[in-house]
């Protein structure tokens, strides 16, 4: 009986020694899943951040021209759309105009010094013709009235050179009208924004950054936009009177040249 009872009682220890190891490896498994589905969520967020994070940092800057726009205000922000826009195509069409009449001034005195000694006007304003810009233009109207006197002929240079450097200063005007409005469109946009940041303080009751936030946004991006495009436009203002101011030189270099010639071979 003794020996069925130690026997009895160690097949028992064993099966119990045999459910807790099972329980153990049970535990476990179960935790090293719980861990690995832990790690995989983990892992998954990374990866959607590092997903996330290149679609913001590739943002064009048309995208974010565009997301500007909107948030100043479609309203304030065509205005100084327009000014740039139209001072831009004006300012475009000064440098084409300035840099097609700009000449080689030297040369073509060269060439009409060469034909006047000759006693040949008519081949020296065939030249003038066939060169193009200001200067040759006056030249032409000056060899036109050589029959006339060198009184006439310098009487011809004067008002005609007055009449080429209006034509250089076409459009100006304009240009610099937009130079003015771009500006004063986005400091209108600002007044109105300040007046929306106060209308919602006064609806809301009370002054806190989120109810004033959409008014000075569109104050400030509108100024900001309007100064930009001045800024633009006035730089190349500045290079057209610049290129301007050289052709007139030139002009009235070239006009005191031209006649000297005549003086010195006209009989």
């Amino acid at each position: 009986m003794s020996i069925v009872g130690l026997l009895t009682f160690a097949n028992f220890n064993g099966v119990m020694a045999q459910d807790a190891a099972a329980t153990d490896t049970t535990e476990q498994v179960a935790a090293t899943d719980e861990n690995a589905a832990a790690e995989a969520t983990v892992a998954e967020e990374a990866e959607a951040e590092e997903v996330a994070a290149p679609a913001d940092e590739t943002k064009s800057f048309h995208q974010v021209l565009k997301e500007k726009y909107i948030q100043g205000g479609a309203g304030w922000m065509t205005p100084v759309l327009l000014c740039l826009i139209f001072g831009m195509a004006l300012i475009i069409e000064r440098i084409l105009y300035l840099n097609m009449a700009t000449t080689n001034v030297k040369k073509l005195l060269d060439g009409i010094e060469e034909k006047v000694k000759g006693g040949n006007y008519e081949a020296a304003k065939e030249l003038c013709r066939d060169t193009r810009g200001p200067v040759a233009s006056i030249f032409y109207q000056g060899l036109d009235r050589i029959d006339q006197g060198l009184d006439n002929v310098e009487k011809a240079v004067t008002s005609y050179g007055g009449v080429q450097m209006a034509r250089l200063e076409n459009n100006l005007t304009w240009i610099g009208l937009f130079i003015a409005l771009a500006p004063s469109f986005g400091f209108l946009g600002t007044v109105v924004g300040m007046v929306q940041a106060f209308d919602d303080i006064e609806t809301a009751g009370d002054i806190s950054p989120t109810v004033v936030a959409g008014g000075m946004k569109v104050a400030l991006l509108t100024t900001i936009f309007g100064l930009i495009t001045a800024i633009i436009l006035q730089i190349f203002y500045n290079y057209i009177l610049t290129k301007i101011e050289s052709l007139v030189d030139q002009m009235e270099d070239g006009s005191i040249s031209f006649m000297d010639i005549l003086v010195k071979y006209h009989k």
